[in-house]
């Protein structure tokens, strides 16, 4: 199914902003070693969202190329970059059905952070292989697919109390999600990138109940534009909900981050 890019994460953006926990450094250390970044590279971070991964990256390459479909995160990503001093993104709005508008000078580096999954990925993969200068990589972020871990028994109440208000199929747009069959990994075997390293990082997030609760209005499937005028009566339902699992209002989290470094044979 092809989603709708520029109406997958309407309303999230300042959410988005705020609560997501980001990326381990050592991700980015990691990155710096294995891909030899020395300040000389340009880096595209395809679905950048708010820059989560563009401006941590863009410390280690000469420049980063910032592309999202959704005006707000852009503006917030651009915001984020400002407050830190980062001055060589350039934040562009755009989406992987049409990177050829884009006139992407020849690349070293694309990241993928939690967007790969929205994208026909053999008709990106094969796109990017016209982009990626010889010794390039395409490095894809995420977490294991969903239901791979049993996750916390609050984070049970929360999807109990979006299941009461938005139904049990996960929201994408004006449409729904179906996770791929295929894995990333297994899609990447057959593309020009087919050489595959595995990273992973696993660290604790500890949050409060405003957190976790700004933290449900990042997510597509449970942005304030899915929610319409029924935000207010979820916010405090899930409030009570969360209360309920943990009276000491502290969520903790184990976040499992995997970097999938794919390169040409």
């Amino acid at each position: 199914m092809r989603y709708q890019p520029n109406e997958l994460f309407t309303s999230t953006a300042p959410y988005y902003a705020k609560f997501r926990a980001g990326y381990s450094p050592e991700l980015f250390t990691h990155l710096a070693t294995r891909l030899s970044l020395d300040g000389t590279q340009t880096a595209l971070d395809l679905g950048t969202g708010t820059g989560t991964v563009a401006i941590p990256l863009a410390k280690q390459v000469r420049k980063v190329i910032a592309v999202d479909p959704d005006t707000g995160m852009l503006d917030e990503g651009h915001k984020l970059s400002a407050e830190r001093g980062i001055t060589n993104i350039d934040w562009r709005l755009g989406d992987s059905h049409h990177l050829d508008e884009l006139r992407l000078s020849p690349l070293q580096l694309v990241t993928l952070g939690q967007a790969f999954h929205w994208t026909d990925r053999d008709a990106l993969l094969s796109a990017l292989d016209k982009l990626v200068t010889a010794g390039g990589a395409v490095v894809v972020l995420g977490g294991p697919a969903p239901g791979a871990i049993e996750p916390p028994a609050w984070l049970n109440g929360v999807a109990e109390v979006r299941t009461r208000y938005l139904g049990p199929k996960r929201r994408a747009g004006s449409g729904t999600y179906t996770h791929p069959e295929e894995s990333h990994r297994e899609v990447l075997t057959r593309s020009p990138f087919s050489r595959i390293e595995v990273a992973r990082w696993d660290r604790t997030v500890a949050r409060d109940l405003d957190s976790v609760i700004g933290l449900q209005f990042s997510y597509s499937y449970s942005s304030p534009a899915q929610l319409g005028e029924h935000k207010d009566a979820f916010e405090q339902d899930l409030r009570k909900a969360l209360l309920a699992f943990t009276p000491s209002g502290q969520f903790d989290e184990v976040i499992h981050t995997e970097a999938i470094i794919a390169t040409r044979p």
